[in-house]
C-alpha cells in the first residue's frame, strides 16, 4: 500500500543547496530507508493473511474479524499528529529507532496474546505494532526526500515507494505459507472450553513464530540506524497546530483530496482483507486457505507493476483524467468480478490492485498542488486520512455479513466513483 510523505515533520535541511547536490549528506543512508519502505510496506499487507486465520480461530463473522484492520488503521488517527511531535522532538534518526522498538513490542505482544487465546489481546497487540508503523512512516518518507538533490525528489520518493510494494507483494506469500492452513483435522467450531482453548493456542503459535522473526529483523535495523543517529547535522523542524492543517480542508480541492485518500486507503484495504474468503467460495476458485492467500501476492504484486507503469504513462497523461481512468477500470472489475464466478470472478478482483497502483501518490499530489509553505501541513492531514483502512473495512464486513461478499463489493465500487470524481474535478492545474 502507499504511504503518505510524512510532510508534517519535514526539517530545514540543505535551502541554499545545489541543484544537483544532497540536501543531506549522508551517504548509504538510502539503503536503509528503503528497508524501512520494505518493512513497514509487507506489515501492512500481513494482516491480509491474518485475518482469516483469526476468523477461524475465533469463529468470528466478517465483520469482527475486520476489528484487525481497524485496530491497525485508527493508529493513524489517534498516533498520528502526536507522533509527527513526537519525531519532531527526537528528530529523524531517533524517530525512526522510536518506531522500529515500538513495532518490536507489537510483535512480541503476540507471545501474551496467543497463550491467552484471547482476541482482544491479539486486536491489542496489532495497535501497538501499528503505532510504530505510523512513527517509522512519518520519518521515511521526508527522510528520503532530503538524502538527494530537491529536483528529484519526487522520482526518489516513488522508487523508495517501490521497496514498499515489494514487501507487500512478499509478505503475504510467504506468511500464507508460514501461517495459513493447519494440520489439526478439526476447526474451532467444533471445541469448546478448555480443548477450545488449547487449539487456539496451538494454532495461533504459527503467528507468534512469524512476529518473533519480525522482531528479530526489527531489532537489526533499529541498531543500524540508531549507528546512524547522528550522521543528520543541523536538523531543525518547524512548528505547527492541528489548527493550522484542519483550516486546509475548508479548500475544496485539498477537502475532496483528503476525502478521496480517507475512501482510497479504505477500499484497498477492505478487499485485500477479505479477498483469501472471497476466493475460497466456491463460487469463485474454491481453493483451500493457504492457496489463496498466496494469491494475495498478485493483488499487492499488481500495485508494484502498476506503480512502474503509471510513472511512465503521468508523463505523457493528465494526472486527475489518469486517476478517473483507474478508478473507473477498479468500478469495472468489482463489476465484472460480482456478477461472474470461476477464474473470471477471482482473477478480476486481484486484478483490482493493478487500478490502485497510482491513486495514492497521484491524489496526495492533486490535493496538495499549490499548497506551498502549508504543504507539511497537508501532509499531516492526509496521514490522518489514511485511517479510512480503519473504517472501510468494518463496514464492508457488516455489509457481507448481511448480504455476501459479492454483494458487498458495491461499497469499494462506491468508493472508488468518488475518487473518479476527483479525478475529474482536480484534472485543470490548481
Amino acid at each position: 500500500m502507499a504511504l503518505a510523505p510524512g510532510g508534517s515533520t519535514a526539517g530545514d535541511f540543505g535551502r541554499i543547496a545545489g541543484e544537483e547536490t544532497p540536501q543531506v549528506d549522508a551517504p548509504g543512508l538510502n539503503y536503509f530507508v528503503f528497508a524501512l519502505f520494505f518493512i513497514f510496506g509487507g506489515i501492512t499487507s500481513l494482516n491480509d493473511v491474518i485475518i482469516p486465520k483469526l476468523k477461524e480461530l475465533f469463529t468470528l463473522n466478517f465483520f469482527e474479524a475486520s476489528l484487525v484492520q481497524f485496530c491497525f488503521f485508527i493508529a493513524y488517527a489517534v498516533i498520528g499528529i502526536p507522533g509527527a511531535r513526537l519525531v519532531k522532538r527526537l528528530g529523524y534518526m531517533r524517530g525512526a529507532v522510536a518506531g522500529l522498538v515500538t513495532m518490536m513490542a507489537g510483535c512480541l505482544l503476540f507471545i501474551p496474546a496467543s497463550q491467552t487465546a484471547l482476541f482482544p489481546m491479539f486486536l491489542l497487540a496489532y495497535f501497538i505494532l501499528a503505532t510504530g508503523v505510523v512513527l517509522v512512516q512519518i520519518v521515511a518518507n521526508p527522510l528520503i526526500s532530503l538524502l538527494g538533490p530537491e529536483r528529484t525528489t519526487h522520482s526518489r520518493l516513488t522508487f523508495a515507494q517501490a521497496f514498499n510494494s515489494l514487501g507487500t507483494t512478499i509478505f503475504p506469500y510467504v506468511g500464507a505459507i508460514l501461517i495459513l492452513g493447519s494440520l489439526a483435522t478439526v476447526t474451532a467450531a467444533e471445541l469448546s472450553g478448555a480443548e477450545l482453548a488449547a487449539y487456539r493456542t496451538a494454532e495461533s503459535q504459527a503467528i507468534v513464530n512469524g512476529y518473533l522473526g519480525l522482531a528479530a529483523a526489527l531489532a537489526v535495523v533499529a541498531g543500524v540506524v540508531w549507528l546512524f543517529r547522528n550522521r543528520l547535522k543541523g536538523e531543525r523542524h518547524e512548528q505547527t497546530s492541528l489548527a493550522d492543517g484542519l483550516a486546509l480542508l475548508k479548500r475544496p480541492r485539498f477537502g475532496y483530496g483528503a476525502a478521496s485518500i480517507f475512501l482510497y486507503v479504505g477500499a484497498e484495504v477492505a478487499i485485500g482483507s477479505f479477498i483469501v474468503n472471497y476466493l475460497m467460495q466456491p463460487q469463485v476458485l474454491g481453493i483451500p486457505e493457504q492457496e489463496a492467500g498466496k494469491l494475495i501476492s498478485l493483488y499487492w504484486g499488481g500495485a508494484l507493476v502498476g506503480r512502474f507503469i503509471g510513472s511512465a504513462v503521468l508523463r505523457m497523461v493528465s494526472p486527475g483524467l489518469l486517476l478517473a481512468t483507474v478508478a473507473a477500470g477498479a468500478i469495472s472489475l468489482i463489476a465484472i468480478s460480482a456478477n461472474s464466478t470461476g477464474v473470471v470472478a477471482g482473477y478480476s478482483l486481484l486484478a483490482v490492485g493493478l487500478m490502485n497502483a497510482i491513486m495514492f501518490p497521484t491524489i496526495f499530489s492533486l490535493a496538495c498542488e499549490k499548497l506551498g509553505p502549508r504543504a507539511a501541513d497537508g501532509s499531516g492531514i492526509i496521514n490522518v486520512a489514511i485511517c479510512g483502512g480503519a473504517i472501510i473495512p468494518p463496514l464492508y464486513g457488516a455489509l457481507a455479513d448481511a448480504t455476501s461478499l459479492a454483494f458487498a463489493l458495491v461499497l469499494p465500487a462506491a468508493c472508488y466513483a468518488i475518487i473518479a470524481g476527483f479525478g475529474v474535478f482536480a484534472r485543470k492545474p490548481a
